[in-house]
């Protein structure tokens, strides 16, 4: 990897104690992806608020323009977020539209959808830039709880990276956002059947994304300085051969194991490992075939990575990694989120599942202990900050927990609006909270 490239690959470090650390090569303070720089949603630094409302420690609240379920990305004043202004087809058109239909989702379709990204002052919430990056015309339909800008941006050394699912991909200057270029070649077309869901990640000179739908499913690689097509690897696992098991939504990460870069790719019924730089599959492994539609992201520690297989036989998996060898399923548990991701903190594990079930495990023997009712639904991934876990409800409450073996809540913080579905991101010792409503900067 060049060394002049500072990419949050996942690293194992073995201290004093023998404990075994996932770490990260980021420039500190920066928030460039979906769950922080080294995809683990730990906020470094200390001075987060613990408590607010509507009247408490809100700096303020903006508006943002359009709809969208991406998580804000940071780089020093530099804040941005992907958003869709939606034209509701006619009834006429949805009831001739869907008899092609092959699911039973509740679903929202469109005459036109124009994908943005907007670009936010962090200390006034003003909206600074708004930039039209696509606009497609009868776009394919996505689930009712998902939003055509929902894959969270990448941002890096002033240029911000988004990823449209099959509708596009781009690159626009992040200081004045001007587009840099764009890709929607229909080699990149896929039907998601629920929408876009798959956030992209930066290797090199790569961006790298799931194309996984019910027709095709791949991961891609595109140039970061062209756009181009780099590479594309189609799935090689034997899925189910119902369509709508095909599908998969979730967001791949880097580690780093044997002084190797490695490619951790979860999709319907198997999980990946590629070759960042050329694509080639290393391994695959198999969790059954009844993981689809993942939406979860798995995260990285102890030499292991942990996974939500998701729907129809969702369960949560500890995965033994063993370099560029085939790995092996250390522990499962029934305590499986399909949304929500994971949360390791030391040696504890933690999951909130779709529901509101909360639940701690060890992270190495996947051993419970404790599972709480939180009495709430979830789709946003869970928060580590100031020694406090941050869980972010669809009706915009957050539950403040207590890490550690016994379960114990902080606090619980109420804001205005609805579904509450991307995660938080960090400006100085501030939160940017997303909800469907508005933009909320928290601060004590």
């Amino acid at each position: 990897m060049n060394a002049s490239h500072f990419h949050p690959i996942i690293r194992n470090f073995v201290l004093a104690g023998g404990l075994l650390l996932a770490t990260a090569t980021s420039q500190a303070g920066s928030w460039p992806q979906w769950r922080g720089p080294d995809a683990s949603g730990h906020v470094e630094g200390t001075g987060f608020p613990t408590e607010w409302s509507e009247t408490k420690n809100v700096v303020w609240k903006s508006k943002i323009p359009g709809r969208g379920h991406s998580s804000p990305v940071v780089e020093g004043d530099l804040v941005w977020m992907t958003t869709a202004y939606e034209t509701p087809a006619s009834e006429e058109d949805i009831k001739k539209r869907l008899q092609s239909n092959t699911g039973s989702q509740p679903l929202t379709l469109l005459e036109t959808v124009s994908l943005r990204a907007a670009r936010v002052d962090p200390e006034t919430g003003k909206v600074l830039l708004n930039v039209e990056v696509f606009k497609k015309s009868n776009p394919q339909w996505v689930h009712k709880l998902n939003s055509y800008a929902s894959c969270t941006p990448w941002l890096e050394d002033g240029k911000l990276y988004c990823h449209f699912g099959a509708f596009g991909n781009a690159c626009l200057d992040a200081k004045t956002g001007k587009v840099l270029w764009r890709n929607d070649d229909k080699k990149l077309w896929v039907m998601h059947e629920n929408g876009p869901g798959s956030s992209p990640i930066l290797w090199d000179d790569l961006m790298i994304f799931h194309l996984d739908g019910s027709d095709k499913q791949s991961i891609a690689a595109l140039r970061k300085d062209t756009g181009k097509l780099a590479w594309q690897k189609f799935r090689s696992g034997k899925m189910n051969s119902n369509p709508q098991l095909k599908k998969s939504y979730a967001t791949p990460i880097l580690v780093e194991l044997d002084g190797a870069d490695l490619i951790l790719s979860p999709a319907a019924d198997w999980l990946y490992c590629y070759e960042p730089a050329t694509g080639r599959e290393l391994w695959k492994l198999p969790y059954g075939l009844l993981g689809f539609s993942n939406v979860s992201r798995p995260i990285f520690g102890h030499g292991m990575v942990f996974l939500s297989t998701c729907f129809m036989k969702g369960e949560l998996l500890g995965i033994r990694l063993n370099g560029k060898k085939s790995p092996e399923i250390a522990w499962r548990a029934r305590t499986a989120p399909k949304m929500p991701s994971p949360l390791l903190v030391g040696d504890e594990l933690y999951v909130v599942n779709d529901a509101g079930i909360a639940s701690c495990l060890d992270a190495k023997t996947g051993r419970l202990h404790w599972r709480e009712r939180l009495n709430a639904q979830f789709s946003a991934s869970p928060t580590y900050a100031d020694g406090k876990i941050y869980l972010s409800d669809r009706s915009s409450v957050t539950h403040v927990l207590k890490p550690g073996k016994t379960f114990k809540v902080i606090a619980k913080n109420e804001l205005d609006g609805t579904a509450h579905k991307a995660s938080f991101a960090p400006h100085g010792k501030a939160f940017l909270i997303r909800t469907e409503e508005a933009l909320y900067r928290i601060e004590q």
